[in-house]
């Protein structure tokens, strides 16, 4: 078995570790002190047990855990290993100390790697007498659950072991942003200090309140938290440390004066009960109230400005592509949609022009539109009211809640809600029922694809919309999104739903009125509404024990299961690894599309029709679609081509 070893046993390392054992290596983990490693031990030991008990893992919690070994005697840690993560302290000379008798004891190919989130690779490595084993590999806290790597390559890293790293962050069942040039800060944390450093700007030089900053960033570009918030939530002196030591390295950025004033005064945030805002219990965290009509008056997209600046110049310098800037914000640092994306939705024109007006009064460099924006700009690339900007927007239509996205012979229904994790409100049922009346009838469009944009599929109905329902208004709402399913379910063409993330609720419903439905492994499905003294109203009752009586426990409960379990109940069709599932639809959907679509008309019609009814009265229905075909120009075609042994051209006449 392979050894990975872990030097440093802190809040990163032991996480670092049990994600290595999770994925079957012999993991040595040391640290200073005896103490050190019994705590990471007892935390890892709870983890690994909650995610047995979560049903995330097969494997038993012994078997894991007795794959972890710790130690305080870094050569017995080292020695023969393939794989050396050190996650110390964020001190340079610490961790040059480390690689030192690294290099001499792991095999001789294995890869050398930090998780340091500020400090350069190239330093690191310096004074090493093979340079190009090390790398960057940036776990993002915790990371058992964060699914993203930055792996960076340093100054005199090699093809080789570059590549080497990427394979084993993907072994670890993560997604991957190579970065290709060692820059202070890689991605995530540039573009995440570019929004601080409006954020700053704004509270400093123009007095805007900090509630009133993070309001507009929640509720109008759908954050997690506050720019403000964050600070307190991740560390004020972390925070301030890391941005210190980007900044000396040549990362220009407007140091935040608050921030450093709090680091100052020992307000760190949460943890020591006062930061940005104040926290009733040191070291408990308890989210500050940030009511939503504060932020109003505040363009949010103004934040974005540096962010979207540095993304256009990671991009121009080849540091990093596009997709990897999005994935990156995305699985990074939770936002529900991307840097670019965000760059198309307001107009990267409006962009370069915010930028100008900003250079000019506050009388920084970084505000100076990047020159690829500016050549975007002058081509006419502008975003989605251009149809392109940093993404291709011919074929799609934009709604307020739903996204179609045509791909002759597909067309994908996407549920774009990502700032409230894709919730179904009255807008969205209307919007979706409208979408699939048009697509019914383009002949263009012979299989539909139902996916969400963001973390997951759908959390299900807006929880917030329905709070105040009357009983009669519950149930007008409930036959209406059961309505919406119906016309899924006896669609004149097939639907696929693609999970991922999350599908609760009546997301999970939506998915189950779907002909086919496709699952990441790692996807969490459950109907919750008993935990809310409800019961699924949009035809869960109906058609997910009608898959698996499993479904019945999933009701009664409140529980979730994971894809790969669903899967295995009959509940999902395929189930597919993380990152995966639009492939497969995709691949799918295609093979379908070949087929004649009067014959796939009448076979789904036949299957659901028949499912309502006796089988006598099914097989008659089948028998008279059956006869209903043998009129039509595809069965000639079907035929003929046959005969002549090539493939059919079907036209649905």
């Amino acid at each position: 078995m392979k050894k990975v070893a872990v030097v440093g046993a802190g809040s990163m390392g032991h996480g670092i570790a049990e994600v290595a054992a999770l994925s079957g290596y012999e993991v040595w983990i040391n640290d200073v002190a005896e103490s050190i490693l019994q705590n990471a031990l007892q935390r890892i030991s709870w983890s690994v047990e909650k995610l047995v008990e979560k049903g995330s893992v097969k494997e038993s919690a012994d078997s894991i855990i007795s794959r972890i070994h710790a130690t305080t005697n870094q050569e017995e840690a080292l020695r023969g290993a393939v794989l050396m993560i050190e996650a110390v302290i964020e001190d340079l000379e610490t961790k040059r100390k480390v690689f030192s008798k690294a290099e001499t004891l792991v095999e001789s190919d294995a890869v050398l790697a930090s998780n340091t989130s500020s400090l350069p690779i190239t330093e690191i490595a310096k004074n090493l007498a093979k340079p190009e084993r090390v790398v960057g590999m940036h776990f993002f806290n915790p990371p058992v659950l964060m699914p993203l790597v930055e792996v960076i390559r340093g100054e005199r890293t090699s093809d080789e072991y570059f590549k080497k790293a990427i394979d084993f962050a993907k072994s670890f069942g993560k997604e991957i942003v190579p970065v290709n040039k060692d820059i202070p800060g890689f991605l995530v944390n540039r573009l995440l200090f570019r929004v601080s450093e409006v954020a700053c700007l704004l509270h400093e030089r123009d007095g805007i309140d900090v509630k009133e900053i993070d309001s507009a960033a929640i509720y109008q570009l759908g954050f997690p938290m506050g720019v403000f918030l964050l600070h307190d939530y991740a560390g004020v002196d972390v925070g301030y440390l890391v941005g210190k030591a980007m900044t000396e390295r040549g990362f220009n950025v407007y140091t935040c004066e608050s921030l450093k004033q709090l680091y100052t005064e020992g307000k760190y945030g949460y943890k020591s009960g006062e930061g940005y805002y104040k926290y009733p219990e040191k070291g408990k965290f308890v989210r500050p109230s940030i009511p939503q009509d504060i932020g109003r008056q505040l363009n949010a997209y103004i934040l974005l400005t540096t962010a979207v600046n540095e993304a256009a110049f990671l991009i121009r310098e080849g540091i990093v592509s596009e997709e990897d800037i999005d994935k990156g914000c995305k699985l990074g640092l939770n936002w529900p949609k991307g840097i670019l994306q965000y760059a198309d939705e307001y107009g990267i024109d409006n962009f370069v022009k915010e930028l100008r007006n900003l250079r000019q009064k506050y009388d920084l460099p970084q505000f100076e539109p990047d020159p690829f924006l500016e050549k975007m700009v002058s081509e006419g690339k502008t975003g989605k009211k251009a149809g392109r900007g940093f993404y291709d927007y011919s074929g799609i239509t934009e709604l307020k809640t739903v996204r179609i996205v045509k791909e002759k012979p597909l067309a994908w229904v996407i549920l774009n809600r990502p700032e409230r994790l894709n919730a179904i409100n009255a807008e969205m049922v209307r919007e979706l029922s409208s979408t699939l009346d048009q697509l019914e009838e383009d002949g263009d469009v012979r299989v539909i694809v139902v996916r969400g944009e963001g973390r997951g599929f759908s959390a299900g109905a807006d929880i917030m919309e329905f709070l105040n329902l009357s009983p009669i208004k519950a149930v007008i709402a409930s036959r209406r999104l059961q309505e919406l399913y119906n016309k899924i379910r006896f669609l004149t063409k097939p639907v696929i739903a693609v999970i991922h993330g999350f599908a609760y609720g009546g997301g999970l419903e939506l998915a189950l009125a779907c002909d086919m439905r496709i699952s990441e492994a790692d996807a969490k499905l459950g109907q919750p509404e008993v935990n809310l003294g409800l019961i699924p109203g949009a035809g869960g009752t109906q058609r997910l024990p009608r898959l698996s009586r499993k479904g019945i426990e999933m009701i009664f409960t409140g529980g979730e299961i994971m894809g790969k379990e669903a899967f295995s109940y009959g509940i999902v069709d395929r189930v597919v690894e993380k990152g995966k599932a639009e492939e497969e639809a995709k691949a799918l959907a295609m093979k379908i599309a070949e087929k004649s679509p009067l014959s796939i008309m009448a076979a789904k019609l036949s299957i659901n029709y028949g499912e309502q009814t006796n089988v006598w009265n099914g097989l008659m229905q089948e028998a008279t679609f059956f006869g209903l075909l043998f009129s039509t120009k595809d069965i000639q075609e079907g035929v003929t081509a046959f005969l002549e042994r090539r493939k059919p051209n079907f036209r649905g006449e």
